[in-house]
């Protein structure tokens, strides 16, 4: 769980970020969340939701890929969802406040946080 707490800490060093968790979309349960500004709770059991229709999508559409990751672009915020590359039923979501941060590296911090995830 360490390595959950340090990487959530992490994210939440990128400019802008107001929340982050990572999500099991097994169940949409919390494994760890740090910030403010978002009930998470809910937002693991929508953003799981999220998931699994675009997964269920792609399955229909024959498409043999995977997800990179989902950006969620509202007027005033970035969701970013990023399933582990090791372990796809996991998922990285980070929240950003739109005018304080910098999308491009955002990314950049979410993929290197699932390579360092270790789950």
């Amino acid at each position: 769980m360490s390595n959950i707490t340090e990487t959530l800490a992490t994210l939440l060093e990128t400019d802008g970020a107001m929340a982050a968790a990572v999500v099991d979309s097994g169940s949409g349960m919390l494994l760890g969340s740090a910030g403010t500004g978002i009930d998470l709770d809910a937002a693991a059991a929508g953003n799981t939701e999220v998931v699994r229709a675009k997964l269920k999508t792609m399955k229909a559409l024959g498409l043999k890929d995977s997800i990179d990751d989902i950006l969620i672009t509202l007027s005033t915020q970035y969701h970013i969802i990023r399933p582990l590359a090791s372990n796809p039923e996991v998922f990285i979501y980070l929240v950003l406040d739109k005018a304080k941060s910098n999308l491009a590296l955002a990314r950049i911090n979410v993929k290197t946080a699932d390579a360092n995830l270790g789950l």
